[in-house]
């Protein structure tokens, strides 16, 4: 048995499976901080809790493995904001925070609040750490919670106002007693055949058939079982932004996002089918357009590790319980090659996809006028290192991107907001953090950035390579449309409530410390990110775009 402190055991602990960065902000866990350096681990002080706990967000969904964020007690209800992003996108984050010892409660404790309810809706727990002596196995379970079944954030409490009374005690407990040691998923549960078999024959029993990918396929590591399905029952492959790039997206049989945030061929073609086959996908609003793509009546197949999401959203489910990759490749077995099966659909699915990527690449090609977010998005595409991340804040960030940025589906990936704006910023720091040997572009509105802009300095202060680049239209481009409508010819200023700026942002960098251009002119740009790419420190490329194009609208039936 190991006997050390709480602080001694919980940085080399974290060590030992492989968590080389942890964000937080002052002051909790110091003296865990300073044992962490001991131990080779990255200590990223931030200007914010909730970028504290994007970060480990965007770290987590890179490793596979719990991003750690910390903050002291008053920052916990700002940390539990942060978590949201988490909860939505189903990415293990392990969130501590300080609490003031038992006799400080109930008795109008300065700068505390009960923090359980604060964190109650966004993770799957929230844990009292109470006794040094209990740690090793109170962070086992939040470990295993965090990454077991659907993954998601888990809140760890713990004594002291800055964590410093469970830091202090002694702990009596193997180094990583208790801490599981791969990376997502934990446990690859293989289907029983008593659900796969029926669910094979509805499949084979379609003619227009289409798969939908969500999160848990790209957790599970599932894209070549997918795609290899798909080429034997001559399927399209549309995606949720959450698997956005987990097959090559210009392979013929790739459909694009579906959803609200879509490209108008991947609606098109997921309410043409007959069946659709849900995989590690959960069957919420954004990804079936309010569920009218496909229809409520549509038969569906339907694949996840979590049974309570099979049959969630439509009634004529039948469901696999199982982990995505394993069971799908049980089921390629039971398949075998199937007979006579016409491509028809597939064929006409790859032409209404091929017409809107010759659209989209004529605007691309246009250089006239203000820069075109179709030519930031396509400069990307061809700029993109082979092994390069993608990540994307919420709205237009990610109708933009998931549309127009290809991806290889063998290297590259894609990570996108859940829904909170500005995520991205931080949430790129923290990938970049999570894989140094790949390039990280993050893909945010001036709007996003205003959110979290303060960390350009801790990109400068840890030298972290990521390539910023900034879709500045001074405004909500998102929101300013609908605001003119609601305002029609009634008098006043409807700018007010969604335009802001102009502002420099490439020399807002530069007084950061942190290299800076300002990209007005189209021929500019890819050169720019070419050398962004290959730069030894953070960029960031300010491209001036206008506020009026819109974004990709999604076909409705």
């Amino acid at each position: 048995m190991n006997h050390t402190t709480g602080a001694s055991w919980l940085a080399k602990s974290l060590a030992a499976r492989g968590v080389d960065h942890v964000f937080f902000i002052d002051a909790i866990l110091r003296r865990s901080l300073v044992e962490m350096e001991h131990e080779g681990i990255r200590r990223v002080l931030v200007h914010s809790e909730k970028a504290a706990a994007y970060m480990a967000d965007g770290y987590a969904r890179v490793r596979g493995t719990p991003g750690i964020c910390f903050s002291q007690s008053v920052g916990a209800a700002n940390l539990a904001a942060g978590m949201q992003d988490a909860w939505l996108a189903q990415t293990p984050v392990l969130a501590f925070t300080g609490r003031k010892h038992l006799k400080y409660q109930h008795r109008n404790a300065y700068q505390e609040v009960d923090h359980a309810p604060l964190f109650q809706a966004v993770t799957k727990a929230s844990i009292d750490a109470n006794d040094s002596a209990d740690l090793p196995r109170l962070l086992a379970h939040a470990w295993r919670t965090a990454m077991t079944g659907t993954p998601g954030p888990v809140h760890l409490d713990v004594l002291g106002h800055m964590g410093e009374l469970i830091e202090k005690g002694t702990v009596d407990a193997e180094i990583a007693a208790g801490l599981p040691q791969s990376a997502l998923p934990l446990r690859r549960l293989l289907a029983d055949d008593a659900e796969l078999e029926p669910a094979l024959a509805r499949l084979t029993g379609a003619a227009r058939v289409v798969i939908v990918a969500g999160t848990g396929a790209t957790q599970s590591d599932a894209g070549p079982e997918i795609l290899e399905l798909a080429e034997a029952l001559k399927a399209p492959v549309a995606t949720s932004l959450g698997a956005r790039g987990i097959i090559p997206t210009r392979h013929p049989l790739s459909a694009g996002t579906v959803g609200n945030y879509s490209a108008p061929p991947a609606n098109e073609i997921v309410g043409a089918a007959d069946v659709v086959f849900y995989i590690g996908c959960r069957t919420g609003d954004q990804v079936t357009l309010d569920w009218r793509v496909p229809g409520l009546a549509t038969p569906i197949v339907q694949l996840d590790i979590d049974p309570t999401e099979l049959g969630r959203s439509y009634p004529d489910t039948l469901g696999i319980c199982g982990d995505p990759k394993r069971s799908l490749r049980r089921l390629i077995e039971l398949l075998g090659v199937p007979d006579g099966r016409g491509a028809g659909f597939a064929d006409w699915a790859a032409a209404q996809v091929a017409e809107w990527r010759t659209e989209f690449a004529a605007r691309a090609a246009d250089r006239s006028g203000p820069i075109r977010v179709e030519t930031i998005l396509d400069d990307i595409t061809a700029t993109l290192p082979e092994t390069g991340i993608v990540v994307a804040d919420t709205g237009f960030s990610s109708i933009w991107t998931c549309t127009g940025i290809e991806l290889n589906g063998a290297g590259q990936t894609y990570l996108r907001a859940a829904g909170s704006l500005g995520w991205s910023f931080p949430a790129a720091l923290g990938a970049q953090c999570a894989a140094p040997n790949r390039r990280v572009v993050c893909f945010t509105g001036d709007g996003g950035l205003y959110y979290h802009l303060p960390e350009l300095e801790t990109a400068r202060r840890y030298n972290i390579p990521l390539v910023l680049v900034i879709n500045n239209n001074s405004g909500f481009g998102q929101s300013i449309e609908n605001i003119r409508t609601i305002q029609g010819s009634t008098p006043g200023t409807p700018e007010e409530l969604g335009l802001f700026g102009p502002l420099d942002f490439a020399r807002i960098a530069r007084e950061f410390g942190v290299e800076g251009h300002r990209i007005e002119r189209a021929e500019d740009l890819r050169p720019a990110l070419a050398a962004a790419f290959k730069a030894k420190g953070p960029v960031v490329l300010d491209v001036i775009t206008d506020i009026e194009p819109r974004a990709p609208v999604a076909w409705k039936p």
